[in-house]
């Protein structure tokens, strides 16, 4: 189970870019397709800001906050690792680095995270999201999971 730190970053990181590579080299010369009408569709958009566009433009920011991020989840994961402790937690903490290194690869050499999954839900238009987002956010509700059933076991 060594290689896994390795492996599923890697197969995210990897299927991540692939879809965005497809997003911009397919989606972005008609910019929408419908999937499901009044449902999903893929729509390229260009984020320059976090989630839900907050904080437009601030390239740097995140990039600072992601290597922050990046390095306490790796910190925290070779230590429960070493105490061979909740394993949730740890596949939690890959998840949520996988994410966002994805937008970070973004972010670097694009200027911008490429977004391309649009839902309509109950007649409100979510904001786009992809493939990293999706990632961060399993990875975030399985952190809060893990600790709210470790914190049950002590």
């Amino acid at each position: 189970m060594y290689i896994l730190p390795l492996i599923l970053p890697a197969v995210l990181i990897l299927t991540d870019q692939i879809i965005k590579y497809f997003t911009v080299t397919k989606l972005m010369p008609v910019g929408n397709i419908d999937i499901i009408d009044n449902f999903f569709s893929l729509t390229y958009v260009e984020n320059k800001g976090a989630a839900f566009g907050f904080l437009q433009g601030a390239k740097w920011l995140f990039i600072i906050v992601t290597i922050g991020i990046c390095a306490l989840c790796i910190v925290y994961y070779v230590k429960l690792k070493k105490e061979n402790k909740s394993r949730l937690i740890r596949i939690a903490l890959l998840l949520i680095c996988s994410g966002a290194v994805g937008n970070f690869i973004d972010r670097v050499f694009r200027g911008y995270v490429v977004d391309m999954l649009n839902f309509y839900i109950f007649g409100f238009n979510y904001p786009v999201f992809n493939f990293a987002d999706i990632c961060v956010c399993i990875g975030a509700f399985l952190l809060v999971l893990g600790a709210f059933l470790s914190d049950r076991e002590g």
